[in-house]
């Protein structure tokens, strides 16, 4: 009797663990999502661009750049977010609640990991990791540009200690040549002499330093590739900081020349000589997730200055 009951409880053991293995392999089956309830975070990532899962009464992260960057200076200046007191000094308005990045590159990677950021960057720099809205119903490209349709743009300058001479005074031939503004606009910037002369230059060797704007930064990386494709025996050494840096580097001697994507401060013009050698956009821009497609220039100041803190109060 012992040995048969013995038989019947390892039975009913047995047939228990197949129960419970069961019961864990349904729980098992649910939490790897083939149940029809998926997890709340794999639905939101299959969102597609633009949908209805985009919350309006989220708050706007605001992007902004250090002070010292072109494209801040010409961004708070364009959209009258700096503003200007009755002794005619200058007062940067940008919500103390911005985050802060040192680079075009920098700024554009933070609005595209942030589903309610805003930022600006410049337009030749603009790729599909994030979108452009419209200003004043203009798109921002360089053909609305030139027209003067979309009116946020700002030059693209270098700058000399006087009047360049040698290396230097060579590949800003190079630049301003029709080889350099060629390079300029297959680069998406509005060029500054559409009927500029061929470079005719002597290609003397040497190295110079040039330094300063992030915004002007790539488009000197390719105006260097393509000069020194002419010339061998130059040895150009390019520095990204901004434009402030660039400015004063070129004053102080350490740049040959100085990069700025911003008007030459007056204080910097009795030191430097100013060259213009583009145009570029500033593109506002938001997540592709973000619904926005068009802001007014009114808006985009009261998002950065704080005034506007909610995407509902500039989204219908």
């Amino acid at each position: 009797m012992k040995k048969k009951s013995a038989l019947i409880l390892l039975a009913m053991i047995t047939a228990f663990s197949f129960i419970f293995a069961g019961c864990d392999n349904t729980n098992n089956t649910s939490d790897n999502g083939s149940s029809p309830s998926a997890s709340p975070s794999a639905s939101a990532s299959s969102s597609p661009s633009g949908s209805s899962d985009f919350d309006l009464s989220s708050e706007i992260t605001v992007v902004s750049r250090e002070e010292g960057s072109g494209t801040r200076g010409a961004f708070v200046e364009l959209f009258g977010i700096e503003e200007e007191d009755a002794d005619g000094n200058t007062t940067d308005k940008t919500t103390e609640e911005a985050e802060i990045q040192r680079s075009t590159g920098a700024a554009m990677t933070s609005v595209a990991n942030n589903t309610y950021a805003i930022g600006y960057i410049s337009l030749g720099s603009l790729n599909d990791t994030v979108k452009a809205v419209k200003i004043d119903g203009a798109e921002a490209t360089t053909e609305n540009i030139k027209s003067g349709t979309y009116k946020v743009s700002r030059p693209f300058n270098i700058a000399t200690k006087g009047e360049a001479t040698g290396l230097a005074k060579d590949f800003i031939d190079f630049i301003l040549s029709k080889e350099g503004q060629d390079v300029i606009a297959e680069e998406n910037y509005i060029t500054v002499d559409d009927n500029a002369a061929a470079y005719a230059g002597d290609k003397p060797s040497g190295k110079i330093a040039v330094g300063g704007s992030s915004s002007v930064t790539p488009v000197m990386e390719k105006l260097k590739e393509a000069y020194l494709a002419v010339n061998p025996s130059a040895e150009i050494e390019i520095q990204q900081t901004d434009s402030t840096s660039g400015m004063q580097g070129a004053i102080d001697g350490t740049l040959d020349i100085g990069m700025a994507s911003r008007e030459l401060k007056d204080t910097e013009l009795e030191s430097l000589t100013g060259i213009q050698i583009a145009i570029d956009g500033v593109a506002v821009i938001v997540n592709t997730e973000n619904v926005a497609e068009d802001l007014t220039s009114a808006q985009v100041k009261d998002i950065f200055t704080g005034t506007v803190t909610q995407w509902d109060e500039v989204i219908d």
